[in-house]
């Protein structure tokens, strides 16, 4: 996995040298250092054992709700949302933390439950209490991605778990309902605008549809082998927004081209199947739905943002694991990562060691 992770990382950095107009400052000399700061930390995570990671579950998710609430409190405001908290130089977004904690406090939750209650009302409620909590800080921010995010995880976890068929059924079905009521009273007028443009991103070309218009411009303009290596004109004129972040596939497509996108995805589809074995081979329920978690996690960032980049869905502020730009994407997707070669190494150990 190690290798075309590696991989990966270096061809975000040189997307991101691209995008800064040729020059290593001031994307992608961060975005390595971020992943090698990272990268250290997921190693040492794999030295903890599975009794001190249940141990340390529900006060790692209590406290990273208190500083979700700290966000409401206190929280610095950029781009019309308050998600950050500041101490000195550290800047750090509690909502970030709270998807791969989120997988870790259900994990738990369900492995403590008997396999008889699976069927019960204590399978659903207090497992939609860890869920609804984040959400609806997140939602406050607003941060309509996170708060999707999580609920995908948490939904993830409930079906691996076991959960009767017919209580997805019944929240698809009130789910059918409740979306045009989100819609109308939930959202807010510019999350209202993008689903809007969603459908008809021409109506507004110079407006709310200026995002997916630009990336599909540079996504098509790519054709089979791309412009070549810091060649793009929509990243390099400024007409692609944020193409070192949200839209950093597009930039990378239009100088790729299509033989870029789909070693990207392979790539991506190797680290997953790498981890969705992990997680198969895992020797117990704590360990496997903390694994698959991990791996629906991931999953979630690359699917809505290649979907976002190429007009299939919202614009809802989801960057691309390992290649965007931003400390607090590569710091979750890392954490995910950690935990696969966590749950890797108990795999190799006899499931009553309980060693580290």
């Amino acid at each position: 996995m190690l290798f075309p992770l590696f991989i990966l990382v270096g061809f975000g950095a040189a997307v991101l040298f691209s995008a800064a107009g040729g020059s290593m400052s001031p994307y992608a000399d961060s975005h390595l250092i971020r992943f090698g700061v990272f990268f250290v930390m997921a190693t040492i995570m794999t030295l903890f054992n599975r009794d001190f990671v249940r141990l340390m579950t529900y006060p790692v998710y209590a406290i990273v709700l208190i500083l979700l609430v700290g966000v409401e409190a206190m929280g610095a405001i950029g781009g019309g949302s308050q998600r950050w908290l500041e101490v000195g130089p550290i800047r750090i977004q509690p909502s970030e933390l709270m998807k791969p904690v989120l997988v870790l406090a259900l994990a738990k939750y369900y492995d403590l439950l008997p396999p008889g209650m699976v069927r019960n009302w204590r399978a659903l409620i207090p497992a939609g209490v860890l869920i609804g909590m984040p959400m609806a800080l997140v939602l406050m921010q607003p941060d309509l991605g996170t708060s999707l995010a999580l609920a995908f995880g948490g939904v993830v976890i409930m079906f691996l778990a076991g959960l009767p068929m017919l209580w997805f059924g019944g929240a698809i079905a009130a789910a059918a309902v409740a979306v045009p009521l989100a819609y109308n009273f939930a959202l807010q007028p510019y999350q209202q605008r993008r689903i809007d443009t969603l459908f008809d991103p021409e109506s507004d070309p110079l407006g709310a549809g200026y995002h997916i218009t630009q990336s599909k411009i540079a996504i098509g303009s790519g054709g089979i082998t791309g412009k070549g290596f810091n060649d793009g004109t929509q990243s390099q004129l400024n007409y692609l927004p944020e193409p070192h972040t949200d839209f950093v596939f597009a930039t990378m497509a239009e100088e790729w081209g299509l033989v870029g996108g789909i070693v990207v995805i392979g790539i991506f589809a190797i680290i997953m199947r790498w981890g969705w074995k992990v997680a198969m081979k895992a020797q117990d329920r704590f360990s496997r739905l903390l694994a698959a978690g991990m791996v629906a996690t991931i999953f979630f960032y690359v699917a809505v943002n290649l979907l976002m980049v190429m007009g299939f869905a919202p614009v809802v502020g989801i960057p691309l694991p390992f290649m965007s730009h931003g400390g607090s994407s590569m710091m979750t997707n890392m954490i995910c990562i950690g935990t696969l070669m966590m749950v890797n190494r108990w795999n190799s150990q006899k499931p009553s060691s309980g060693l580290s």
